[in-house]
């Protein structure tokens, strides 16, 4: 199998079978939804897709912006295929629920039943210690528990598919943290950066119990990406002036969202990797996640923390 370059600089699939081949013809009967669409990695990620020719359905927060996205990557669509931004307010877990509706509502109006990959994208990193209306820390809303009920609620659709897959963006951060099971939402000492690499450690624990719970003959595999630093505005959307000018220094740093999007975008299409038994990858080449994160204990309490947080233990 060939992977990305150390760059990331790989733009396509080459076959090298005659199911390869097959997997990039049948690319553009495949549908994709995509969180955090309307901006950085998961813009770039979706104007990738497009132009392969897969149906993309897109979920953003604010309406102007979703409508904005939704021109622009029809404009790119080579067949002028099916393309749909839907506006939803992930950290809200009401709103994670319509918005699944609102997907097998959208796919039903394709004429699909099934869907083929999920992008859990969608992040956000607030200084200060903000509560959603459910009582949660935002962070952990919409970092964790919201990936994790999207991913429930579409799982019927994904399980429809001949081959699905569910790409959840984690990030390096993950790696010498480990959970506070006491005070997991860090409500007592918040701390933001803390609080990211918890929700990032939380994402990695999810893909690899996720794939424990679907077994090996499984026909949805789930996958966890490290984007890198990427030079994108998530850091600039902070409520703190200090925040946001620390990180407009950092990402300075970063690769852009284009080249980090390479490495999901491999996630989504390469065939060869479907039964892989690497969860982490970073650019498109497997990597060792960090020894907490490959906590069996760790995931089994994390996944049952999260369903009686999303009021699912009972399914």
């Amino acid at each position: 199998m060939k992977h990305l370059t150390k760059s990331g600089l790989r733009n396509k699939i080459i076959p090298k079978t005659e199911m390869d081949k097959d997997m990039i013809k049948s690319l553009k009967e495949k549908t994709v939804v995509i969180t955090g669409v309307t901006s950085g990695i998961g813009q770039a990620v979706a104007e990738a897709l497009v132009k392969e020719g897969m149906f993309v359905i897109g979920v953003g927060r604010a309406p102007d912006r979703c409508a904005q996205t939704e021109q622009r990557l029809r404009a790119l669509h080579p067949d002028g295929g099916p393309v749909a931004v839907l506006t939803a307010d992930l950290s809200i877990q009401a709103a994670v629920r319509s918005l699944a509706v609102e997907i097998r509502q959208t796919l039903a109006k394709w004429d699909r039943n099934a869907l083929d990959v999920l992008v859990n994208n969608a992040g956000t990193v607030p200084f200060w210690q903000t509560l959603t209306p459910e009582g949660f820390d935002l962070q952990w809303a919409v970092n964790h528990l919201a990936p994790f009920l999207l991913t429930h609620e579409l799982l019927p659709l994904l399980k429809a598919a001949p081959a699905a897959r569910v790409i959840t963006v984690s990030s390096g951060s993950h790696y010498n943290t480990r959970l506070n099971w006491e005070d997991i939402q860090l409500r007592r000492h918040y701390n933001p950066l803390r609080a990211y690499n918890q929700t990032k450690l939380a994402n990695v624990l999810f893909t690899i119990e996720l794939n424990r719970r679907l077994g090996p003959g499984s026909t949805v595999h789930a996958f966890a990406a490290d984007p890198g630093l990427v030079n994108t505005e998530i850091g600039l959307k902070s409520n703190s002036f200090l925040a946001r000018w620390l990180w407009n220094i950092r990402r300075r740093g970063g690769i852009t969202p284009e080249e980090s999007a390479k490495g999901i975008v491999y996630l989504t299409t390469e065939p060869s990797i479907q039964n892989s038994t690497e969860a982490y990858w970073k650019h498109g080449h497997p990597q060792a996640p960090s020894p907490y994160a490959q906590s069996s204990q760790a995931a089994r309490q994390l996944w049952e923390l999260s369903a009686q947080m999303c009021g699912l233990e009972n399914e």
